[in-house]
C-alpha cells in the first residue's frame, strides 16, 4: 500500500504560479512512477505530467508543457509540480498518482494510488 497526500493548492491569479506537493509514506516510493491528473468540474480527469521512479524522464500534456515542471525527491518520498503562467483553464482537482512501474503513463486507469486531490483555482 502507498498512501499520498497532495498540498500546495490555492487560489491565484492569472499569470501567477503554485506548486504542488505530493507526500507518500508506506511501500518504497522510489520503486513507483508518479504522475500528476486533473478534474475541472463536469470534466474527465485529464494526464497533466508524469516521472519516472529515478526521475530522468518526464511526459507532458501538451496543455501545460513548458509551464509546469514535474519533479521528485526519493530521499523525502515526495513529488512536486511547479506551475507558472497559470491560466484559468487550469482551474481544476490536481491529483498525485503512483503506478507500480518504472515509467508512468498518460492513463489514469493504469494508475494503482491516488491522492485526494487540492483544489487550484486560477482567477482571471
Amino acid at each position: 500500500q502507498l498512501q499520498l497526500v497532495e498540498s500546495g493548492g490555492g487560489l491565484v491569479q492569472t499569470g501567477g504560479s503554485l506548486r504542488l506537493s505530493c507526500s507518500a509514506s508506506g511501500r518504497a516510493f522510489s520503486s513507483y512512477a508518479m504522475g500528476w491528473f486533473r478534474q475541472a468540474p463536469g470534466k474527465e480527469r485529464e494526464f497533466v505530467a508524469t516521472i519516472s521512479w529515478g526521475g530522468g524522464s518526464t511526459d507532458y500534456a501538451d496543455s501545460v508543457n513548458g509551464r509546469f515542471t514535474i519533479s521528485r525527491d526519493n530521499a523525502k518520498n515526495s513529488v512536486y509540480l511547479q506551475m507558472n503562467s497559470l491560466k484559468p483553464e487550469d482551474t481544476a482537482v490536481y491529483y498525485c498518482a503512483a503506478v507500480d512501474s518504472p515509467y508512468g503513463s498518460s492513463q489514469y486507469r493504469e494508475y494503482d494510488y491516488w491522492g485526494q486531490g487540492t483544489q487550484v483555482t486560477v482567477s482571471s
